[in-house]
């Protein structure tokens, strides 16, 4: 299938030619600013559909409204008309479009041009009425206030607002792309002058996204983490770390070591605990403490280990042996003290999950002879 993306330049574009490249089996044709009018008929003859993302949104004067969003759309309609073809459309239309200004005078203009296209051929006319759409590669500074949060808090930079309270309504890019590659492949029917939803859709107020975003960037100082792996917060992580600048791909941590080894911890949750290492020397042991409530999972990743457990009442014993070379998960038991030995001949490393983030007031640590 041969695809011709007009305004493939911009933000939707460059993740929609991406998204293209994976699958291999659509071939993108492109149409930009670099590119003249005179080139259209060319490309739509050769095309199997369209999708028209090219508009403008913070143009010099408000004429250049009309050029861009409803002059440009009505050459591509006519353009199609006259090759015959009647090949499918998507649009990226706005939200906007129900405004009383240019803008939203421009896109409603733009949309009721291809409605036309539609009627007069019969082709499919999938128009999307997009909210914010946020994700990686959108221009901070311009016209979508993720994108400047994301670049200006990655970069140390100040942010404006000057409402908080503000809602906004978002839709992540890669569930743009999904559902244009889906209605690509498929070329569903479709109720004419009806908008195709991208879904999920979001809801924030200016105030929280930029919250959420100081909150990224304090992790690493924190080493608290949000809950990035489902949702809003999901997309708006990944899009945060987007913007960050090369000098930024790593951070430190602390790191606490005494004659026995090295602990540091790496990553706390707010509510499904923390990530750690610590390392030991041959012969050294680590632990001998129990706890009521608090657990803890151990994967040896290097070296040999030996596991004592001593029941805190009954002062049952138990062993098992664990190494590197044969990765196992131990766990702690509530009311059983443990300890941990490097019973081999170099350094042990030891991963550690426990289920809380350690609290000092509270450690729920207890000295006991294992």
């Amino acid at each position: 299938m041969k695809v011709l993306i007009t305004g493939a330049d911009g933000f939707i574009g460059k993740n929609l030619l991406a998204r293209f490249a994976e699958l291999g089996e659509i071939e993108a044709m492109t149409f930009s600013r670099q590119n003249s009018e005179n080139e259209l008929p060319a490309l739509v003859e050769t095309a199997d559909a369209i999708v028209h993302l090219a508009g403008i949104n913070r143009p010099l004067s408000p004429e250049d409204f009309r050029i861009g969003n409803t002059g440009l759309t009505t050459t591509l309609c006519q353009i199609l008309e006259k090759s015959g073809r009647n090949i499918p459309v998507i649009f990226s239309s706005s939200t906007q479009a129900t405004a009383d200004n240019p803008y939203g005078s421009s896109k409603r203009e733009a949309e009721n041009a291809l409605w036309h296209y539609a009627e007069q051929t019969g082709a499919s006319v999938y128009s999307y009425r997009l909210p914010n759409v946020f994700g990686k590669w959108c221009k901070p500074n311009y016209n979508s206030a993720v994108a400047t949060f994301c670049h200006n808090i990655a970069n140390g930079l100040p942010i404006t607002i000057n409402d908080p309270t503000v809602p906004l309504t978002l839709v992540h890019i890669d569930d743009v792309i999904n559902d244009f590659i889906r209605v690509l492949k498929e070329q569903p029917s479709i109720t004419p002058k009806v908008f195709c939803p991208v879904t999920p859709e979001y809801t924030a107020t200016v105030g929280e996204l930029a919250q959420q975003i100081e909150g990224f960037h304090n992790s690493r100082t924190t080493l608290i983490t949000s809950t990035v792996g489902t949702g809003l917060l999901r997309a708006l992580y990944s899009t945060y770390v987007s913007y960050l600048p090369t000098s930024a791909f790593s951070y430190r941590v602390p790191q606490y070591g005494d004659e026995r080894g090295v602990f540091v911890e790496m990553l706390k949750t707010q509510n499904s605990g923390q990530f750690s290492f610590f390392t030991a020397h041959p012969g050294v042991t680590r632990g001998g403490h129990y706890h009521h409530t608090k657990t803890e999972k151990f994967l040896v990743i290097k070296g040999k280990a030996r596991f004592g457990f001593r029941h805190i009442l009954t002062d049952e014993t138990f062993v098992l042996e664990s190494d590197g070379d044969n990765p196992q998960i131990v766990e702690t038991i509530p009311g059983w003290a443990h300890d941990i030995t490097n019973t081999g001949a170099e350094e042990m490393i030891v991963m550690l999950w426990a289920n809380e983030i350690f609290d000092r007031e509270h450690p729920d640590t207890y000295t006991h002879q294992v």
